[in-house]
């Protein structure tokens, strides 16, 4: 199995990260201003490569206004699937 980064589950959970931020109109240097973060940080992560924990998850998608939990679901799916 490839690295959690790489799986097209991985992959999926972030495109709808990356698609509930463009749709609240936030840009990355505004999402890493509400995280205190910087943009590269953003950037990296939406780029696949800074990979996410579970409770960094939580708190990029509650600053996006994004419930994560049907695409947690999904991907849940695909892991069980093995993918």
């Amino acid at each position: 199995m490839p690295s959690s980064i790489h799986t097209e589950a991985y992959r999926a959970l972030i495109d709808r990260l990356v698609a509930a931020r463009t749709k609240a109109g936030l840009t990355q240097q505004a999402v890493a201003d509400r995280l205190g973060k910087p943009q590269s940080y953003v950037a990296k992560v939406e780029g696949l490569e800074r990979r996410l924990d579970v409770i960094e998850l939580l708190v990029l998608a509650r600053v996006i206004g994004f419930n994560p939990m049907p695409a947690l679901k999904e991907a849940w799916k695909a892991v069980e699937a093995g993918g």
